[in-house]
């Protein structure tokens, strides 16, 4: 029997933060008989178009189709919408009489503004887009904040952080209904590079990088660090590359991108080190050596100072199993 998955919309909702999870669960097949394993609906307060934050609209079915109806999986989408439709009490009761009859309830993006606003967040973990924790904690004290997860599982209550998280989230859903092997291959499928677990950080260390870094000076410099994390890395040899002197480039770096050369480098290792403990069965002391550290308790170090827990702790949580195809 197919899981109906529901998702609620409004005006102005951010397309990706629907089509995104929709297509993992339009297209996550069953592994016993190779089925569709969902069935899914779009659904508004009042049913017909809903514009999006482009130039596409998206047709949904009134949302009173589906009160009473076993929902598997309640989802409502983030967008700019959620600014207002949080305040609209017509809304958020008919959400909140959806979720009466949902096994599960998650929220893409700032859709927990509306999950918030309907108590269904209340007393438990949550996370919604970095630059929406702020409002989310101080309009809802009742809920338990948190800035850094990509997704949170509480319970029966799914929040993710924004636009692309919403894929990761419905990953990790279509995981623990249809098993592991069936969200790698629809990670495959999406051409997605890994299946992200929720406790990673919402924040890319290399997109970090190239935020600070807005001229792109120092882009080809990291790329060729993370390719050569064994080489002999210090501050004058990666001036040289950059064709500064060691004192200038040293200070320009500084400048532009908030540390030192030394920590970057670092960060660069320790990037590189947690993707191999997520991908690979190589040891940990193998890793080490791959990435520059030399021996495993100076990346053991590295680790603690960056992501506050150990490489083999790291790998216990993140890890992909070898078996999975």
């Amino acid at each position: 029997m197919k899981r109906l998955v529901v998702f609620v919309v409004y005006p102005n909702i951010v397309l990706l933060d629907l089509v995104g999870p929709l297509q993992v669960f339009t297209h996550a097949l069953d592994q016993a008989d190779r089925t569709n394993g969902y069935e899914t609906a779009i659904v508004s307060l009042n049913g017909g178009k809903i514009s999006t934050n482009t130039l596409v609209s998206i047709d949904t079915e009134p949302l009173s189709d589906y009160t009473g109806r076993d929902i598997h999986t309640l989802v409502i989408v983030g967008g700019d919408g959620a600014y207002d439709v949080m305040y609209d009490r017509n809304l958020v009761d008919a959400v909140n009489c959806l979720a009466g009859s949902a096994g599960r309830i998650c929220s893409v993006c700032n859709g927990a503004l509306i999950l918030a606003a309907a108590g269904l967040l209340d007393g438990r973990r949550a996370v919604t887009h970095w630059e929406d924790c702020e409002q989310l904690a101080s309009e809802f004290p009742q809920v338990r904040v948190e800035r850094d997860p990509i997704f949170i599982k509480d319970g029966p209550v799914w929040t993710s952080a924004g636009i692309t998280a919403g894929m990761d989230l419905a990953l990790a859903m279509t995981s623990e209904d249809l098993g592991r092997p069936a969200s790698l291959e629809m990670a495959r499928s999406m051409v997605t590079p890994m299946v992200r677990a929720g406790g990673q950080s919402q924040f890319s260390p290399m997109l970090n990088r190239q935020s600070r870094d807005a001229t792109g000076r120092f882009d080809h410099l990291h790329h060729w660090i993370a390719d050569n994390l064994t080489a002999d890395l210090r501050v004058e040899e990666l001036a040289d590359r950059i064709g500064m002197s060691p004192r200038n480039f040293a200070r320009r770096y500084a400048l532009e991108m908030k540390t030192t050369p030394a920590k970057a480098v670092e960060a660069i290792r320790v990037d590189v080190a947690r993707g191999m403990l997520e991908s690979t069965e190589h040891s940990v002391k193998d890793i080490a050596n791959r990435c520059g550290f030399k021996d495993d308790e100076r990346m053991r170090r590295a680790f603690v100072r960056h992501l506050k827990t150990s490489p083999s702790g790291y790998r216990m949580r993140f890890q992909v199993p070898a078996n999975a195809p």
